[in-house]
């Protein structure tokens, strides 16, 4: 969406109506529930009746019941990752040159553009790396539930909410008003701890 907001802005309404995004969002969900239900289908055709009645974590690492399982599931997430870093470097870098060339001599407003494009690839890059911690998890998984736990949450911290979060949290610091606000909300919180 953003690499047709600035590289195609003619085409913005056209290409990124309500229908087509339903499209793509529905290609995206198909496309990323195939492992799961390849590993949930082999894992309930396979599994012998003991392996519906014993206690166990709900994770998807109990599912992986053989080692194909495994070795299938790394080369989708490989795939994924893959195809997804080519799709960002390629739009960014597109964008990038649109957004240098439209800022021409003025070197504030080509940093700000600059800046912006930088934390909106960072963001996206933590939320590539995500692919990867089934592996680290697994591996963990191996080694010591606890720390599996342990890194499992930090991995949803950094992973899954910081992307998310750090946006609107760095675009709401930028505004006065917002900044003003919370300035005051912590200050008289303090105050009141402090009573």
């Amino acid at each position: 969406e953003r690499y047709v907001a600035i590289c195609m802005p003619m085409r913005h309404a056209e290409l990124c109506s309500t229908r087509s995004t339903m499209h793509c969002i529905l290609i995206i969900h198909g496309l990323s529930s195939v492992p799961c239900i390849v590993i949930l289908s082999t894992a309930f055709a396979t599994a012998s009746l003991s392996f519906y009645t014993q206690p166990m974590l709900c994770s998807v690492e109990t599912f992986m019941l053989y080692r194909w399982q495994d070795h299938v599931r790394s080369a989708v997430h490989q795939f994924y990752f893959l195809i997804m870093a080519i799709i960002i470097l390629f739009s960014y870098v597109k964008i990038m040159k649109v957004a240098k060339a439209a800022s021409g001599e003025d070197k504030k407003s080509s940093w700000k553009g600059l800046r912006t494009v930088i934390l909106h690839g960072f963001l996206l890059l933590l939320c590539l790396i995500q692919l990867w911690t089934p592996f680290i998890e697994g591996a963990v998984f191996q080694i010591d539930f606890m720390l599996f736990i342990n890194v499992r949450f930090s991995s949803y911290i950094l992973f899954a909410l910081a992307p998310r979060c750090l946006s609107p949290l760095i675009y709401g610091l930028r505004d006065e008003t917002f900044f003003h606000a919370l300035k005051n909300y912590e200050f008289f919180g303090l105050y009141k701890r402090n009573v």
